[in-house]
């Protein structure tokens, strides 16, 4: 891995996952860090004159993304761009993840034609978790296309599904659907490798997990139900968003303070 790297303006673009939800922090703006955050502070270390916007906004479907983040990432001449997009149109019944790859070539391409190195997600395998595990199989196949889509534009791809310690609960917030601060923290260090830029984020090695009764799981589980599925499945009933009336929490390019330090 290098030390150095070659990059002094990164913009990240997307929806929740890349927004930070499930890290909250009130000491960074829009009180939510997540990995793109810690990805930055890495990378603001090894050079000099770095700076980092984030327009990434929770709920966002990739239509949205490509409408209204597109453009003003490309306004601020990036030279390096993340961009993980689909993942709420995949969860949604009826989507297509043929027809969403064909959205997405074209926002790479459009991302990728102004020189900057892109760094593309596939989803993780969650077939462990109680929503997005319905639909596995239509995240393989939307990855599998992601693949292709990098190859295709010559993009990098940060593999989520071979990243297999994501199964693990404690990746994962609460909501059961965002990571953890630990979820993070461990997605970043995956970004950093996929970028062969050195950093001291240390692997999440698990202990196992204690059994539990079955009948405190149940309970947990109904606790879960009505906290977060049943106003998840209400939203989309009523076509609304977790991210209506919300701004990108860095819309423009800024230094960036160095954290406390980490381990997954």
């Amino acid at each position: 891995m290098s030390d150095r790297h070659p990059w002094s303006r990164y913009v990240a673009i997307g929806d929740s996952f890349t927004e930070g939800i499930g890290d909250p922090d009130p000491t960074v703006p829009g009180g939510n860090r997540g990995w793109a955050d810690r990805v930055a502070e890495v990378l603001a270390h090894r050079t000099d004159d770095f700076a980092y916007a984030n327009l990434a906004v929770r709920g966002r479907l990739l239509g949205q993304i490509v409408d209204e983040q597109v453009e003003p990432a490309l306004a601020l001449r990036p030279d390096l761009v993340t961009v993980s997009a689909g993942g709420n149109d995949i969860i949604r019944p009826g989507s297509d993840p043929d027809e969403l790859a064909e959205r997405f070539d074209g926002m790479v391409e459009r991302l990728r034609g102004g020189g900057a190195t892109v760094v593309l997600f596939t989803g993780p395998d969650v077939g462990m978790t109680p929503v997005l595990g319905m639909v596995r199989g239509k995240t393989a196949i939307y990855n599998e296309n992601l693949h292709a889509i990098a190859l295709k534009h010559g993009a990098l791809v940060a593999d989520m599904w071979a990243l297999r310690v994501l199964r693990d609960p404690r990746m994962w917030a609460p909501d059961r659907l965002h990571h953890s601060p630990t979820g993070h923290a461990t997605v970043a260090a995956a970004v950093l490798d996929t970028l062969d830029v050195d950093h001291g984020l240390e692997p999440f090695v698990p202990e196992p997990l204690e059994a539990r009764p079955w009948r405190e799981a149940r309970v947990e589980d109904l606790g879960w139900a009505r906290e977060y599925l049943v106003p998840w499945v209400v939203r989309r009933i009523r076509h609304t968003s977790s991210g209506d009336g919300i701004s990108p929490k860095r819309p423009e390019l800024q230094d960036v303070v160095e954290h406390r330090s980490d381990t997954p």
